[in-house]
């Protein structure tokens, strides 16, 4: 065995998780624990939604805090830029407010600061927020590394009511991210190889069991989840797919490991056209080549191309905006993915490049024809 690498099993886990409508109010209960001032990271959009309460809250407990506005990409550069003015502003702990790229930075930030962090998504589009890993982008928008972090979140707060806020697109694309998790997980036990997302530990039955929890939620409350965000209200089956897309998610993520779905995300990034689609939406594009790679049943395929179709999710290219696809931008797909260091080598078998093209064009004709007779 490798220096370093550990097969004894492994669950990693953020400090404290709080989920609830007006939860953001309790901010100041749990921030307390960690620090005596604060570096409170966001968007004009997720300020708009809750600083005001944060800061009320932080002030309840005698904590200052500096808003600083994050510039949408989670680029070295800018966690650069934040963590200077975190030194700046002598902050020893940081709140990241927004989405995935902001709580990315954030988590950075934090650790080059070597400080304490508070995850608040006000959107559910990914299970970033539970994560000890940041994802990096280059200042265009590229998929650049990931940036594996030394610990978890000590705490991360969902609050539902400020969730259900945002476009119901959102909560759709989480539900694409928690989609991979119950595949991948599956697909790095059978392999059986160490898993990078958690320092190289081997799954416990927990993760397992979380992994088909998640999975079995998305398919219950998924589409009624949805039909109440659209609508701006919180019911039972909004807490349970925002805790689906991040709390399942994330365990089932982090400790389970990831497949082919994820990196050929990040290889789907190359491709100009899919800039504006999200990343939970592309995940679940590469479920399903990955499902083709890996010689999945066809009853499996139709399985996630049904759940996928109902709430809204990609099927095909030209739903991820990827009307044509010319074998050179196929080939750089498919490199990309393949990539030393990107997670499809978790398979149980070697993959090429050729392996990855044929998959992705092979799922694409399979959601063309889903989308022709879905019956």
């Amino acid at each position: 065995m490798e220096k370093g690498i550990v097969m004894s099993r492994m669950l990693l886990a953020a400090g404290r998780y709080i989920q609830g409508a007006g939860a953001v109010r309790e901010i100041g209960i749990h921030a307390a624990r960690l620090g005596k001032s604060a570096l409170l990271i966001g968007g004009k959009t997720a300020f708009s939604l809750c600083a005001p309460e944060i800061e009320k809250s932080l002030a309840g407990e005698g904590i200052p805090c500096r808003r600083e506005l994050f510039n949408g990409i989670s680029s070295r550069s800018e966690i650069n830029r934040l963590a200077a003015l975190a030194v700046e502003s002598r902050a020893d702990f940081v709140i990241a407010l927004g989405g995935g790229s902001a709580i990315d930075a954030g988590k950075a930030v934090a650790h080059e600061m070597k400080a304490p962090v508070i995850i608040v998504p006000t959107t559910v589009a990914s299970d970033a927020p539970c994560s000890a890993l940041s994802v990096i982008y280059t200042e265009e928008g590229v998929f650049e590394s990931y940036l594996f972090l030394p610990r978890n979140p000590e705490c991360v707060l969902v609050d539902t009511e400020v969730v259900v806020q945002s476009p119901v697109r959102f909560l759709v694309a989480g539900m694409g991210d928690a989609l991979a998790t119950f595949w991948e997980s599956g697909t790095c036990a059978r392999s059986g190889k160490p898993n990078p997302l958690n320092g190289g530990g081997s799954q416990t039955l927990a993760t397992l069991a979380v992994a088909r929890l998640c999975y079995d939620t998305l398919r219950e409350s998924g589409l009624q989840a949805k039909l109440a965000v659209a609508r701006g209200v919180v019911t039972p089956a909004v807490e349970a797919i925002v805790e689906a897309n991040i709390l399942l998610s994330g365990l089932s993520s982090e400790n389970g490991g990831h497949a082919a779905a994820h990196s050929i995300h990040n290889g789907l990034t190359t491709l100009a056209a899919t800039r504006k689609i999200l990343h939970g939406e592309k995940v679940a594009f590469g479920v399903l080549a990955q499902l083709v790679l890996e010689g999945r049943s066809s009853r499996e395929i139709r399985e996630v191309q049904e759940f996928c179709a109902t709430v809204g999710l990609p099927i095909t290219l030209a739903e991820l905006d990827v009307v044509e696809l010319s074998p050179h931008d196929l080939r750089i797909v498919a490199e990309t993915a393949i990539a030393p260091g990107e997670t499809i080598h978790a398979t149980w078998f070697s993959v090429t490049a050729a392996m990855v093209e044929a998959a992705i064009l092979t799922a694409d004709a399979l959601g063309q024809e889903y989308r022709r007779s879905p019956s």
